[in-house]
């Protein structure tokens, strides 16, 4: 069964352009992982500063799999401390859910 795991990322208003940059910068890393099935970066319109990271894995496995992952890893230097003087994390806070997969659909053919 499939699972979908959200972060809720917390951004300054100053800070939106870093996040989604960092993100394009970085685009197809997560895809290429076993059992990867669906990605999207999701910018808040009003009435919060959080952004969502939406990905969806064939099971909890292969997240725990990609987590371990040199590619996340390099995907998530900065949280270690691994970018240059200024250029730390552009989150300020993250929470991480983790939710089975009970029904889905799709458009109508």
């Amino acid at each position: 069964m499939s699972i979908v795991v959200i972060n809720s990322l917390t951004v300054p208003a100053e800070m939106r352009e870093t996040l989604e940059q960092r993100f394009a910068n970085r685009a197809g890393q997560v895809s290429g992982s076993d059992g990867f099935e669906w990605f999207e970066l999701l910018r808040p319109l009003e009435g919060t500063d959080s952004y969502l990271v939406y990905t969806k894995w064939r099971s909890a496995e292969d997240f725990q799999a990609w987590m371990a992952s040199q590619s996340f890893a390099q995907g998530h230097a900065q949280a270690a401390g691994e970018r240059p003087a200024g250029q730390g994390p552009a989150a300020s806070g993250s929470t991480i859910w983790q939710f089975e997969v009970l029904q889905e659909e799709g458009p109508k053919a």
